[in-house]
């Protein structure tokens, strides 16, 4: 017998916790339900389920089948999302490619994965045109005119696809190395949907306000929700400050997701900015600090919702319910979760110690690490999710988010790899070390810090910066660089980061040059 019903109130009998049966059935039962809205565009089941038929012939003149790989790097727009449900109820595996990245991080994602096809809006050929796309073809984005040759919903495909199939591969920058291409499973996007509903309170009828772009787990994961609820997505092309409460009235949106240090940038606008009365009821993300939670909520007029999570566990993992400041809460039903020692020992109430997911549904886990057999042994051990993140428990069992064991931090709501920084600055010339650490930003979680040992010949920072701004994305690149005439180093010739100072007093800062 499944307990799967007991965690997913919206999985039926024959339903096995998938996502192209219930895209399909969802797309085809009302042809004309405006389920997404972006911008002022409104959409119908029937308008995409023709655009998905045919995205699915064009994938046929392009040899590509079930199994293989797209790359994809393209803005929020419809054709964005119809290209998404085309390759997932096809049962091509959609790799999605963050429209920051550049060069070399562009290069890597696209050796890696291997894909057949690379899929790029016009914006993006200038830093497309000229990388190694290891054997993918570059395509531009096609455009279809539905209107003069309609598609029958008939005539989409949907094959048959296991629910353990890779749905899409993640790049995730959470640990020092390279990216790891997180291999994620129709079952995994069902569960993150489901649960983004439980985060996120949704109610029948919400509108969910959606400018996450679509490369990040955080966007992806909004996709089904529609048809596993009577709700619609409101989408923008990306946040904007300045357009953000404008966009809200005119959605009459009722979520936001604060991924990113979108409500750090929200309460650093004047006073008053914000309507007195608007129909924003919940606040969901991670990031939020204690001291900030109270203000937040009666400035927004909102009710925050804190949690924590990681692609590799179908992106959620806790939540908090009672509104308890600066808590992530308590595990979700269908996971356990530990806080062990170093050496495997579960902790005590306020000591540190390592998340440890374990799950009672099948699959909720990553399977794997795409051509990663290193690090898929040392996250998964004996069954159990071994984060890299610690946190610590209170008296009354709720948990508090410490840090990151690895070498890396949080900038926008994106984790970067100090591995990736240096790696780059490595080419330079001028430099003969580097070693990036995280410091304490205004907006979002962390800036980055550079510090730099140049050989005999230094160059300026704005020389510097700039050279790096060719070849990092933008949340890669630091806020801070600093110059330093020698790195303390271990026996294995490695920097000692942890003695290095997170004061930015003696830092150039670009924002301020």
């Amino acid at each position: 017998m499944h307990l799967y019903p007991d965690y997913f109130p919206h999985r039926h009998a024959d339903d096995e916790l998938d996502c192209a049966p219930l895209l399909a059935a969802g797309l085809t039962f009302d042809p004309s339900r405006a389920f997404l809205q972006f911008d002022d565009r409104a959409v119908t089941c029937g308008e995409a389920v023709a655009h998905i038929v045919q995205w699915q012939a064009w994938f046929g003149e392009q040899g590509v089948e079930q199994g293989d790989r797209v790359a994809v790097m393209l803005g929020n727009s419809p054709e964005h999302i119809y290209l998404i449900y085309a390759l997932m109820l096809s049962g091509i595996v959609w790799v999605p490619v963050n429209t920051r990245l550049r060069a070399a991080g562009l290069e890597y994602v696209l050796q890696h994965a291997e894909p057949k096809l690379f899929v790029i809006d016009a914006e993006f050929d200038p830093v497309s045109a000229s990388i190694d796309c290891a054997g993918a073809r570059r395509v531009r984005l096609p455009s279809f005119d539905t209107e003069r040759s309609p598609a029958p919903a008939s005539g989409m495909l949907t094959p048959r696809i296991g629910i353990h199939d890779a749905l899409c591969i993640i790049y995730t920058s959470g640990t020092t190395g390279a990216p790891k291409g997180v291999v994620f499973t129709h079952r995994m996007m069902r569960i993150s949907s489901e649960a983004a509903l439980r985060v996120a309170d949704v109610r029948e009828h919400d509108r969910l306000f959606m400018w996450e772009p679509l490369c990040h787990i955080g966007g992806a994961q909004m996709l089904l929700l529609p048809f596993l609820m009577p709700v619609s997505l409101h989408v923008v092309p990306r946040f904007s400050a300045s357009q953000f409460w404008p966009q809200v009235k005119r959605a009459e949106a009722t979520q936001l997701h604060y991924l990113g240090g979108v409500l750090d940038i929200l309460m650093q606008l004047p006073p008053g900015t914000e309507p007195r009365e608007h129909t924003l009821r919940v606040a969901w993300g991670a990031g939020i600090a204690a001291s900030a939670w109270n203000a937040i909520e009666q400035r927004l007029n909102v009710q925050l919702r804190e949690c924590y999570g990681m692609t590799e566990c179908s992106s959620f993992a806790t939540l908090n319910t009672t509104n308890k400041p600066g808590s992530i809460g308590r595990a979700l039903p269908w996971f356990e979760l530990e806080l062990l020692d170093e050496n495997g020992r579960e902790v005590g109430i306020g000591e540190p110690g390592e998340i440890v997911l374990t799950s009672k549904v099948e699959g909720a886990l990553l399977p794997t690490y795409l051509k990663n057999e290193e690090a898929t042994q040392s996250a998964l051990r004996g069954g159990k999710l071994h984060t890299g993140d610690h946190a610590r428990r209170d008296a009354d069992g709720d948990l508090y988010f410490i840090g990151r064991r690895t070498d890396s931090m949080r900038v926008r709501g994106e984790n970067v790899s100090a591995w990736e920084i240096e790696r780059i600055f490595a080419a330079h010339p001028a430099v003969q070390a580097s070693a990036a650490i995280g410091v304490a930003s205004s907006v979002g979680e962390q800036d980055i810090l550079l510090n730099v040992q140049f050989k005999q010949d230094a160059v300026t920072w704005e020389t510097l910066h700039e050279w790096a701004s060719e070849r990092l994305a933008s949340f890669q690149l630091p806020r801070y660089y600093r110059a330093v005439a020698h790195f303390e180093m271990t026996a294995s010739e490695r920097i000692r980061k942890h003695l290095l100072s997170r004061d930015t007093g003696d830092a150039w800062d670009r924002l301020q040059h």
